[in-house]
């Protein structure tokens, strides 16, 4: 509401009717002068705020089995859930939705399932009305996910959080009859299914190898990997070693390896001679982001706090960025300008300019944790989810990436990480 005329009140559309309507009875000359002033700088965003569409995002709350739709509006400052939808086939067990992708056309939402016995499910729903049209079991632990650009497959890393430290897999799906139609071994504990601009190739991140795979989509196999450590970065072509049947010191995908005690079989004799243990990893990557062109990825370093940047055509480092404390997910924003980051730890949100590689701002959130993020097409916002600690719900907060600020946020269900954008609209 704004106060005009002693207590009369009125809101901000009629408001911004009577400036129009009092710049309407001015002269020209008058009208040109008063555009150029300070003061008449000020109702600028407030007449184009008043056409703004809303926006709306899809986001999981993995400890509730729970989708949510939230919708800002920047004409209201108002953020707002539309809709909640339960997720999964376990009425009494959580399943853990995860990761969030809308198909291109918008018509379709994709949702991972995490928490299987063991395996977990990719889903199906109609974005427009919720209703499920399909599932397919998957791995151990389903996570990230993101369809190709033609929206006609869906990849999606197994994390395999709860398995083995063996190395896991990328499982591509069919989305038209929701079939599993290839998965593809990758690394230890896969994460961050990325795709670039023109979906012909699949990045993923090896947080207990230290290393980037990225696959073929045209052959649906490893194409190449690059290994992350400080001093020892390099690029290799083809998949680790393990995939081609070597020994167990190749399968963590380190060329460095600590040995253990002997291995014993049931009598306690020693088999195979030493049993090798994995290195700790160093960088532990959460995340592969591609830019908005396809020629470079940024990845993640959650453990040493960096961000690694590989040019895609030669394969080698280019450099290393300062990033916050404990960074996680990335997303760019579509023209390039702007690499944007989830500091776990941190309890905040990085924006950097991605061509100088320097921090502009680092936004703080209003709870522990946030995770996922995406940006909107025409660049305006960023919409974070966090997931909150303990008891807490987790949000949706939204950032305007031209003030670099927060502008608005609401409470979703705990645990809030997997979240994508969906559409704009005009709604009254």
């Amino acid at each position: 509401m704004v106060r005009l005329r002693g207590s009369h009140k009125v809101t901000r559309p009629a408001f911004q009717r009577e400036i129009d309507l009092f710049m309407q009875r001015l002269p020209a000359t008058l009208v040109a002068a008063l555009a150029l002033s300070p003061a008449m700088a000020a109702f600028t965003p407030l007449r184009a705020q008043s056409s703004a569409p809303d926006y709306l995002v899809y986001v999981a709350s993995e400890a509730v089995d729970q989708v949510a739709l939230v919708r800002w509006s920047p004409r209201t400052g108002q953020t707002t859930v539309e809709r909640r939808m339960t997720v999964g086939l376990n009425p009494v067990d959580l399943d853990g939705p995860h990761g969030v992708a809308m198909s291109p056309d918008g018509k379709f939402l994709y949702v991972t399932t995490a928490h299987g016995t063991p395996y977990g499910y990719l889903w199906k729903y109609d974005a427009a009305t919720g209703r499920e049209l399909g599932h397919v079991e998957l791995g151990m632990f389903p996570a990230t996910v993101q369809v190709t650009p033609d929206g006609s497959f869906a990849y999606l890393v197994n994390f395999n959080l709860h398995g083995d430290m063996v190395p896991s897999s990328v499982s591509v799906v069919g989305t038209d009859d929701m079939v599993e139609v290839a998965r593809v071994q990758t690394c230890t504990m896969p994460h961050g299914s990325r795709l670039n601009p023109q979906g012909t190739l699949q990045y993923s991140a090896c947080m207990m190898d230290d290393a980037v795979v990225e696959i073929d989509t045209r052959t649906q196999e490893v194409s190449r990997r690059f290994y992350l450590e400080k001093g020892k970065e390099h690029g290799e072509t083809g998949p680790f070693p393990a995939a081609a049947g070597h020994d167990m010191a190749a399968m963590s995908g380190m060329s460095d390896m600590d040995h253990g005690a002997p291995s014993k079989d049931m009598a306690g004799r020693d088999v195979h001679g030493t049993m090798p243990t994995m290195k700790p990893p160093v960088c532990s990557p959460t995340w592969v982001q591609p830019s908005s062109d396809g020629s470079r990825i940024w990845v993640a370093c959650n453990k040493s706090n960096e961000i690694v940047e590989i040019d895609v055509a030669k394969w080698t480092m280019t450099r290393r960025i300062p990033a916050g404390e404990g960074v996680y997910n990335m997303a760019v924003s579509h023209d390039g300008k702007w690499l944007l980051t989830t500091n776990k730890k941190g309890k905040s949100v990085s924006i950097i300019d991605a061509a100088s590689g320097t921090e502009a701002v680092k936004v703080a959130t209003q709870r522990r944790f946030p995770s996922g993020l995406t940006v909107s097409p025409d660049n305006r916002y960023a919409f974070i989810a966090v997931e909150g600690y303990g008891a807490e719900p987790g949000t949706v907060e939204i950032i305007d990436l031209a003030s670099k600020t927060r502008v608005g946020s609401v409470d979703v269900g705990q645990q809030a990480g997997g979240i994508d954008f969906w559409r704009t609209d005009n709604k009254p």
